[in-house]
């Protein structure tokens, strides 16, 4: 089945010269723990919640509709929100059409972003599974092509490039990266491969890869909290769960009031704008869910910036 295209750092490379003209090399926040409060180690920020759509979800999207044949009746997605920005952003700029269904999660900024890029809207459900469902039953109706937000090789693939980039722009000993489904972190540890450590970072309330690890395979968590719009599907996929057994080196857990700090200190010491899935990582840190060792080279990945945390008009 899906399986047989390979997730590897040749793939990974292949997949970046084809979308790299669809999408932006992001920039990378060098820093230090101390302008956080914590000792200092070199800290480098990925700043992908500057990507298109506003986070690293159209890697994966223009991956899938550059690599995939497109019936007539267009993609359609089911997401807790950024995946479905992304997937309505690649469809304009391609010309496909595209229909989006997202549970009631999802934040205002989310919706708003995908009406804008002209793709149907479907709003139901309280969770991402729900949406999932709905889109589901769409597909055996229209015919479209699903585009899945993370159990689908060519999405992994597209998430990977993100890694193919940082290890360009810093020298790393250890990477955090947010885990929902676990298409970014399965990219990017079929990257990496083991030569960086990659640590995931889940919300208490959605403990998804923590509990597939424990279990030795995908199984139903909690599917909650503050960043439940992006890091709370019910299961991590089934692709990328090989990957993570092999290269993950762990996952650890952060509280919603924790993730909700790390908002406010990444605003208030770098003026950067993170929606709390995005902010997951720097929530590690900060509450000392993760600890760098001294001079530890540690690299966050702040991975969608789809809030509207900041009103301009007050």
């Amino acid at each position: 089945m899906r399986s047989t295209v390979t997730i590897d750092r040749a793939a990974i490379e292949k997949t970046h010269a084809l979308i790299r003209p669809r999408v932006r090399l992001t920039p990378v926040l060098e820093t230090s723990g101390a302008d956080l409060g914590l000792p200092p180690f070199p800290l480098a920020l990925k700043l992908e919640l500057m990507q298109h759509s506003g986070s690293f979800k159209a890697r994966g999207a223009f991956t899938n509709l550059m690599t995939r044949a497109i019936p007539a009746a267009g993609v359609v997605a089911a997401s807790g929100g950024n995946h479905g920005v992304a997937v309505a952003y690649a469809a304009m700029r391609l010309g496909v059409p595209a229909k989006i269904f997202l549970p009631t999660v999802s934040s205002p900024a989310k919706i708003a972003r995908i009406r804008g890029y002209g793709a149907e809207l479907v709003v139901g459900g309280d969770l991402y599974a729900d949406a999932l469902a709905a889109s589901e039953a769409w597909v055996a109706q229209s015919g479209a092509l699903p585009v899945h937000a993370f159990d689908q090789p060519e999405t992994l693939l597209g998430q990977g490039t993100l890694a193919l980039e940082l290890e360009q722009q810093a020298h790393l000993d250890t990477l955090l990266v947010a885990v929902g489904g676990g298409g970014l972190i399965g990219g990017i540890a079929a990257w990496y491969a083991g030569r960086v450590q990659v640590v995931g970072v889940e919300p208490e309330a959605a403990p998804t890869l923590f509990e597939a690890l424990r279990a030795g395979r995908p199984v139903d968590a909690p599917a909650g909290g503050i960043a439940a719009d992006s890091l709370a599907p019910r299961r991590v996929g089934e692709v990328m769960f090989p990957i993570a057994r092999a290269h993950v080196e762990r996952v650890v857990l952060v509280t919603d009031d924790a993730i909700r700090r790390a908002q406010h200190a990444l605003w208030e010491t770098f003026r950067v704008v993170a929606e709390p899935g995005g902010a997951a990582t720097a929530a590690a840190l900060l509450s000392g869910a993760y600890v760098p060792a001294a001079g530890e080279r540690v690299g966050l990945v702040l991975s969608g910036g789809n809030t509207t945390a900041v009103d301009f008009a007050r």
